[in-house]
C-alpha cells in the first residue's frame, strides 16, 4: 500500500536519496528542508516540497498541517535533518552547542510530537530516526555531535515503549561512512574554532583521520541508507535498529566488545598517528 511519508533534511545526501527511493516505489512523499530550491528534482519526479527549518515551530506546525489537510494521514516520519558541530568542548561556544541540540534533538522531537496524535488515531505509524554509529561510539572533538546522537538513541528507545500499544513503530538507522556534505560542514568550523589554540594540532589530525569518510574514497553511497529505510518502512515487523554503510557493523561490533579503555586507546592511536 502506498504510504504518506514525511522526510526532513531532504535537500541533499541521505534525505534526498531516500525521497527518490520512496517516490520511485509509489509512495506519497513530502520532502522537507530549508533549501526548497534544492528539491526541484524531487518535485519533478512526483514529490512534494515543503520549506521547513526544524528549529522553527511555525515551519514544523505548518508543514504537518499541510500534509494532514491534503492527505488526512501521515504513515511514516523520517527524522533525517541534522548536522555536526565539531571542536573541543573547551572551544565550542554554548550558542553553537545549543544550536546542535536544537536541530538534532529538539527540532526532531517537536515534529514527532506533532505527528503522533494522528498516528495514534489511525492506530498505525512508523517513526524512523536517523542516528549514526556516532550514537554508540565517540571520537575526540566530537563531544556535542556525539552527545546528540547518544541522546537520540535513548530518546528513541523510550518513544518505542511509549507508543507500542498504539500501533506505532520506532526504528533507529545507524549509518557508517556515507558520502554526504557532512565533512564540508564539519571541518572548516572546527579548524576556525581551534586556530591558535591547544587543540589545533588535534583538529588537523581528526580531519586527516576522517579523510575519505564523506567524499567517496572510504565511504558508501547514501543510496544504501535509502534502501535500508525503504526496507524498514515496508516491513510489518521492522527492526528497532538498522546499521548500514561502510564500517558500520564492524565498528559497532568492536565497540560492543572493547572496554572503554581499549576503545579510548584505539581512537587516540588513530589521532596520534595523523598528528605526526
Amino acid at each position: 500500500m502506498n504510504k504518506v511519508i514525511l522526510i526532513t533534511g531532504a535537500s541533499a545526501g541521505i534525505g534526498k536519496a531516500t525521497a527518490k527511493q520512496l517516490i520511485s516505489e509509489g509512495h506519497i512523499v513530502y520532502c522537507a528542508a530549508r533549501r526548497t530550491q534544492n528539491m526541484q528534482d524531487l518535485v519533478d519526479i512526483g514529490g512534494h516540497a515543503i520549506k521547513m527549518d526544524v528549529t522553527k515551530s511555525d515551519d514544523v506546525r505548518n508543514g504537518v498541517k499541510k500534509i494532514l489537510d491534503e492527505q488526512k494521514r501521515i504513515d511514516a516520519l523520517v527524522n533525517n535533518a541534522g548536522y555536526s558541530v565539531y571542536g573541543a568542548v573547551e572551544d565550542v561556544s554554548m550558542e553553537d552547542a545549543r544550536r546542535q541540540f536544537d536541530v538534532n534533538i529538539f527540532g526532531l522531537a517537536e515534529l514527532t510530537q506533532l505527528v503522533l496524535p494522528q498516528m495514534r488515531q489511525q492506530n498505525s505509524g512508523h517513526i524512523i530516526n536517523i542516528s549514526s554509529i556516532g550514537g554508540k561510539i565517540y571520537f575526540p572533538l566530537g563531544a556535542w555531535y556525539h552527545a546528540t546522537k547518544h541522546a537520540l538513541e535513548g530518546w528513541s528507545d523510550c518513544l518505542r515503549l511509549e507508543t507500542k500499544d498504539f500501533g506505532i513503530k520506532v526504528s533507529i538507522i545507524e549509518p557508517g561512512a556515507i558520502q554526504t556534505e557532512f565533512g564540508d560542514v564539519m571541518n572548516q568550523p572546527m579548524l576556525d574554532r581551534s586556530k591558535g589554540g591547544v587543540y589545533e594540532k588535534m583538529a588537523h589530525a581528526v580531519i586527516k583521520a576522517s579523510s575519505g569518510a564523506y567524499d567517496g574514497s572510504a565511504s558508501t553511497s547514501p543510496d544504501i541508507i535509502a534502501h535500508t529505510i525503504s526496507k524498514a518502512i515496508a516491513s510489518k515487523n521492522p527492526k528497532t535498529r538498522y546499521a548500514a554503510g561502510k564500517m558500520a557493523k564492524l565498528t559497532l561490533f568492536a565497540r560492543k566488545w572493547l572496554s572503554d579503555k581499549a576503545f579510548d586507546n584505539f581512537a587516540l592511536t588513530q589521532i596520534r598517528k595523523m598528528a605526526k
